[in-house]
Formats: structure tokens, C-alpha cells, sequence
């Protein structure tokens, strides 16, 4: 099927529904921690396994149900996904403790994991190369306004209903997507008929589980033991030595989850990289900020989601020309630009982050974010998507995705943890001044690790050298 007989435009407005969904559930939950904390009468480090699970849940599968999708067709894996994750929601927002949460948490990553590989293998073949980077800037400006919205909206929710309405709000706009999607995507089945990599799956699944735990919880412990002699550091090796064994397995099976000859395109390995290192910072910024504006400057989560609005607003203004510029010009220059701004952005807030300081004096600093960011995810995606053979979509669009999460949870758990030590090291009687201290230094890490993705990026090559090199696919 072809763009102009599935109706691309109809079938993206469906896509970018359910992406929304999952997006803003990534970015909306950190606003409410102050709050979850304190009605829950849980930990800070409860409540941060509350978006780590989520992240963690969408993460660890993704791989598979890019594999479903290839096999039963993209867009009934995608309403499956959708109706799982609304229906989780539900159970979400009616949870009356933090295990609860976590696990009605854990289903919704469930459902994410579902639906998130399927976007970006229908927008490669329903649009074209002369109108893909346009459809890739609108699916980016969704994904970028949901990421950087859900501190505003979760604010604005919070104070008026109570955390729980987080979550019901998915029902309404959920129900919404699934009509949407049952109507206007086609049922494009690719019919991969290859086997299940079950092996694969369980060594993917297992190490990723296990890495992202023991950083999570090092902090915890204190880094020594968890239970009955095993401890953090051998937890993170396990795991680590289990994702090896996973590329292991990659290499010498007849039906990989991840075709390790992907990496071999220096573009997809680059951008795949460069992913990680974004989704790292975006998804790890957001924590200490709203500590910050709530426990420091003490405003309201509603307070708070106002001082987001302006880089809401703009990110998801700036991420359509974007990916309009990302079609004509040399999309690798705008996200290295990008990336380079949203670094100093939040180099200009962390400068910026005293006990005492004006709310609005960091306004410069989340414009500077909003732009760059509006600027990342469509060209990002083209040129890492761009240059994939068509037998290939589902598993780099699984591959893609799963870049995306495992760095949003890197992130979540690795700068939860920096902003935790620091926190323990300045001790109960720093005050405010001590925890604007440590803020700072935990804003410092998203920092610096955004200038190591642009320098990955510069990899990256420009779409006239991929075209001088037969590197991009011809039109259908």
C-alpha cells in the first residue's frame, strides 16, 4: 500500500494520537513527586521507580513487539498497545499505595512498548522520502510538546483534581486515539514470517532489567548488599554481562531480534547513539526541576508547569520547520545545533538555580531548551531512519525505539541517584541552600552528556552525501 492510497496524513494524525499519550505519561509523573510523596507516605525513591518501571516496562519488550508488528501488521499491534495502556490508566489513578502504582505503571509501559515501534515503521512506509521529512517534523513536534507539556499540564491537573486525575485524563483522550486509529490506519501487514528470537528476548530482557535496577536502587543500599550476600555492583555486572551475551546471540542466530548488520550503516549506529544521549538528559532533567521549583523556590506543581510553558510552547512550535528544514537543508548541522543549544540551556539554568532566585530569571535558560529540543526529534529521526533497507524497518524502528527508552531511563535512574547522594551528602540541615546545591550538580550530568551526543551526531551524514552514495532509499 502506498502513501497516497492508505491516506498517509489521516493515519499520522491517528499515530501521533497514541504518541502523545505515551510521551506526555513519560514527562507529566515527575510534577507530582512532591505530592505523590507526600499522600503516599512513600520515599523519593519509591515514587522515582514510579517513572523508572514505566520507562523500564516500554523499554525491555520493545524489541518483540517490533517483531509482532512485522507479523500481525503494524496497526493491530498499535490498538492493542492503546487499549492496553488506557485501561492501565485507569487502575493508575485508582491505586491507594506506591506498589500499586508502580505495578499499574509497569502494565502501562506494557502497552507503550506495544505501540511505540509501530509509529515509525508505518510513517517510513506510508510516506515517501519527498514528504517524510514533513511528516517526521509533525510527529516530532507531538513527541516534543507532550515531553515538555507534561510538567504544565500535570501541574495545572494536580492542583485542581488531586495526582490520580493524571491518569484519568489518559481515559477520554485514549478513547479518542483507538476510534482514530481503528479508522484511519490501514492494516499494512509486512508478513514476516521469521521466528521468534525467544532467546534473544530473555537475555535482552534480563540484562536490561538488571543494569537498570542496580543503578537505580545503588543509592539505596549504600552500593554494598541487597539481599542474601548479592550486591549492587554484581547486579549492574550481571547485567552488563547478559547484554553481551545478548549481542552475542545476535551475531550467530539465523532470526535476530536486532540484524546487527543495521550498525553497519554508520548513520543508524550514530543516530542510534546520539538517541540515547537526548533521551538521557531530556528525560533526566525534568526530576531535579521540579524539585527544585517546588522544594526550594516553593511553588505550586501548577506554579511550576506555568514556568515549563514557554519551552512547551515552543519546542512544539519550532519542531514542524524543523522537520521542514530537516527536507531541504543539511538536517545533521540543525541537530547538532540543537542539541548544543539545549545543553546550554540548561547550563544557563543550573547557573541560575539559587535558594533564593527568581523563578523567571530562568526563563532564558528553558527558551534556550524549548528551541533546541523543537529542533532534535525531526531531524534525528530522518536521518537515522532515512537510509534503513525496507526488510529492515521493523526491527530498526523497534531498535530506534527501545535507544529512546533505555536512555530515558538511564536518565531517570542515573540522575534521580546523583540528586539523592547529593542530597544525603549535604545533609537534613543544608536547608534550601543545600538542596539548590545539589540540583545544580545534578543538572550538570544531562549537561555535558547532550554535548557528547552532538559530538556523536557529527558522525552523522548530511542527506546530499547519503544521496552522492546511493544511501537513500528511492521513492515508491
Amino acid at each position: 500500500m502506498t502513501g497516497s492510497e492508505g491516506k498517509p496524513w489521516g493515519a499520522l494524525a491517528a499515530l501521533c494520537s497514541g504518541v502523545f499519550l505515551f510521551m506526555l505519561d513519560t514527562a507529566i509523573v515527575p510534577v507530582t513527586v512532591p505530592v505523590i510523596v507526600h499522600e503516599l507516605s512513600t520515599s523519593l525513591n519509591s515514587v522515582v521507580w514510579v517513572t523508572s518501571v514505566y520507562l523500564l516496562a516500554s523499554a525491555v519488550p520493545m524489541l518483540f513487539t517490533s517483531k509482532l508488528g512485522m507479523r500481525y501488521g503494524p496497526k493491530r499491534v498499535f490498538v492493542t498497545g492503546l487499549a492496553l495502556f488506557t485501561a492501565a490508566s485507569v487502575a493508575c489513578g485508582a491505586a491507594t499505595d506506591v506498589g500499586t502504582l508502580i505495578a499499574a505503571r509497569g502494565v502501562q509501559g506494557l502497552g507503550a512498548a506495544l505501540m511505540t515501534p509501530q509509529t515509525l515503521t508505518l510513517l517510513t512506509h506510508l510516506f515517501p522520502p519527498s514528504s517524510r521529512g514533513v511528516a517526521m517534523g509533525v510527529w516530532g513536534a507531538v513527541s516534543g510538546l507532550a515531553t515538555v507539556m507534561g510538567p504544565l499540564l500535570g501541574g495545572v491537573v494536580v492542583d485542581a483534581f488531586g495526582w490520580s486525575w493524571i491518569f484519568y485524563l489518559n481515559v477520554p483522550v485514549g478513547g479518542l486515539a483507538l476510534v482514530l486509529a481503528v479508522v484511519l490506519i490501514p492494516d499494512w501487514r509486512p508478513g514476516d514470517t521469521g521466528r521468534f528470537d525467544t532467546p534473544g528476548i530473555v537475555l535482552s530482557a534480563a540484562g536490561l532489567l538488571l543494569f537498570v535496577f542496580g543503578v537505580h536502587n545503588g543509592q539505596l543500599f549504600g552500593w554494598g548488599e541487597i539481599r542474601a550476600g548479592v550486591t549492587v555492583p554484581q547486579v549492574i555486572v550481571g547485567g552488563l554481562i547478559l547484554l553481551v551475551a545478548f549481542v552475542w546471540w545476535q551475531r550467530i542466530t539465523g532470526s535476530p531480534l536486532v540484524p546487527l548488520r543495521m550498525f553497519a550503516n554508520r548513520d543508524f549506529a550514530a543516530g542510534v547513539v546520539t538517541l540515547v544521549f537526548f533521551s538521557f538528559a531530556v528525560t533526566g532533567m525534568f526530576f531535579p526541576l521540579m524539585i527544585y521549583f517546588q522544594t526550594v523556590l516553593g511553588l505550586s506543581p501548577s506554579a511550576a508547569g506555568m514556568l515549563t510553558a514557554p519551552m512547551s510552547l515552543l519546542s512544539g512550535a519550532v519542531a514542524p520547520f524543523g522537520g521542514w528544514l530537516a527536507g531541504r537543508f543539511d538536517a545533521k548541522i540543525m541537530l547538532v545545533f540543537g542539541l548544543v543549544l539545549v545543553a546550554g540551556g540548561l547550563t544557563v539554568i543550573a547557573t541560575m538555580a539559587e535558594a533564593g532566585a527568581n523563578p523567571w530569571s530562568l526563563l532564558p535558560g528553558l527558551l534556550l531548551c524549548g528551541t533546541g529540543m523543537g529542533l532534535v526529534f525531526s531531524p534525528m529521526s530522518t536521518l537515522t531512519m532515512g537510509s534503513v533497507r525496507p526488510e529492515l524497518l521493523g526491527p530498526a524502528s523497534g531498535t530506534f525505539n527501545t535507544a529512546f527508552q533505555l536512555g530515558g531511563v538511564l536518565g531517570s535512574a542515573t540522575v534521580g541517584m546523583v540528586l539523592q547522594a547529593r542530597i544525603a551528602v549535604a545533609g537534613e540541615n543544608s536547608g534550601a541552600t543545600g538542596l539548590a546545591e545539589a540540583v545544580r550538580e545534578s543538572l550538570w550530568l544531562p549537561a555535558g552528556v547532550l554535548l557528547a551526543g552532538a559530538l556523536v551526531a557529527t558522525r552523522l551524514r548530511s542527506a546530499r552525501r547519503r544521496a552522492e552514495r546511493g544511501l537513500v532509499r528511492p521513492e515508491r
